[in-house]
């Protein structure tokens, strides 16, 4: 069985911030929050202490089939250069690890991890606070090489200076062929009659909106206020009509699968795993688009082994070992290069993934595919209240 999807994490995503009272801080307006550049480096003890810290999601990793304690690809990075990893599946929400963090890097202390993988919408969170590094990438060739193009620049990170993409996604449509007996090709598709009390949308305002944008021919690049406001008043109509029957996390798996929902927003690693008990579920990339996230590494302020995390960073994008991590975890590759490694494997079944157009999108698909600008502070505060009041958070 494949793994399950991290971001099975948002099930009930909720601010914790808002929970907390602290929505000038959500919004990232806080200006003692702000860690300016000469403040965050720490002592680099990677020559004279070989280990780091590194949190991840759970099941976001290789594990061996006989024993799943061990990672074939973190041991192997061991043996080969000789830093010992504390490797943490610790994050199982974005807003949970912010809280749990952001402590210690507000009052500029270390937080005993030398690398994080979170969402690139937090990560821009991060990167505007200024808790994070940025990489050297001098020591990081293979990312310089084989980072995918359409993950290189986004708007929260022009050239990818503080963040590296661990895995990718995308967010699509997902639906149930035999039971809905025709195709779905367009986000207008999900409003068809036929279809009414049986689509459901994601809860999460950073995961559901781009998708819908697209399907009113916005570039989600460049999305407005505008934009966002004619989504909302759509959502609600089709909430008060009853066509949309609920908002949800990643349990939408379960209601497609028992027939309860015939099409819904989905994550593209989800619904490839949905396929092998029940072929006729498909994941759709609309026509007007669909968006292309990651989940990313980054550095935070103060580590002490910034070094050695850069190092294992850029193994991760050696084109061998990102195939045998995308064989494992099967989210999009940030390693193109990586399709041709898996092609060429003896092993019939992992040679297939390399045509897994959800793993190595082809041409056609990755025109289609674009990054949404990230909600900005400013923007973040009344935003979430309008769609949490819409949603029912």
């Amino acid at each position: 069985m494949l793994p399950t999807s991290p971001n099975s994490s948002r099930t009930s995503r909720r601010s914790l911030l808002f929970a907390l009272g602290g929505a000038a801080l959500a919004g990232c307006g806080v200006p003692a929050a702000y860690v300016r550049p000469g403040d965050r480096a720490g002592a680099d003890l990677s020559a004279s202490d070989h280990r780091l810290t590194w949190a991840n999601w759970p099941l976001y990793i290789d594990v061996d089939d006989a024993d799943e304690t061990k990672r074939p690809t973190l041991e192997a990075f061991e043996k080969r250069t000789g830093i010992s990893v504390d490797y943490v599946e610790e994050i199982n929400d974005n807003d949970e690890f912010f809280g749990k963090i952001s402590p210690s890097l507000m009052n500029r202390q270390q937080t005993d991890r030398d690398l994080i993988v979170i969402s690139d919408w937090m990560c821009a969170r991060f990167v505007r606070l200024g808790w994070v590094q940025e990489m050297d990438r001098t020591r990081q060739p293979h990312v310089t090489r084989y980072l995918d193009p359409l993950l290189r620049s986004p708007a929260f990170d022009p050239g990818r200076r503080f963040t590296v993409p661990w895995q990718s996604g995308i967010t699509g449509i997902a639906y149930n062929r035999r039971r809905l007996g025709r195709e779905v090709r367009q986000v207008s598709d999900l409003w068809a009659d036929d279809l009414k009390g049986r689509v459901t949308l994601l809860s999460g305002l950073d995961e559901a909106f781009a998708l819908l944008m697209q399907g009113n021919g916005v570039d989600i690049t460049r999305w407005t206020a505008d934009d966002f406001h004619t989504v909302c008043e759509q959502v609600e109509r089709r909430v008060d009509s009853g066509h949309i029957r609920r908002f949800t996390g990643n349990d939408y798996i379960k209601d497609l699968s028992s027939g309860d929902v015939l099409a819904c927003q989905a994550y593209s690693g989800d619904v490839i795993q949905l396929q092998v008990d029940d072929p006729d579920i498909e994941f759709v990339v609309p026509e007007e688009g669909a968006e292309l996230w990651s989940e990313s590494l980054m550095v935070p302020n103060l580590a002490r082994h910034k070094t050695s995390a850069e190092r294992l960073i850029d193994y991760y994008y050696e084109p061998e070992v990102a195939a045998d991590l995308a064989a494992w975890v099967n989210y999009v590759c940030p390693v193109p290069a990586a399709q041709d490694v898996l092609a060429s494997s003896k092993d019939k079944e992992t040679a297939s993934l390399a045509e897994d157009p959800l793993i190595f999108p082809d041409s056609a698909m990755r025109e289609r595919l674009s990054t949404a600008r990230d909600i900005t502070s400013e923007e973040r505060v009344d935003f979430g209240k309008r769609w949490n009041e819409i949603v029912g958070l």
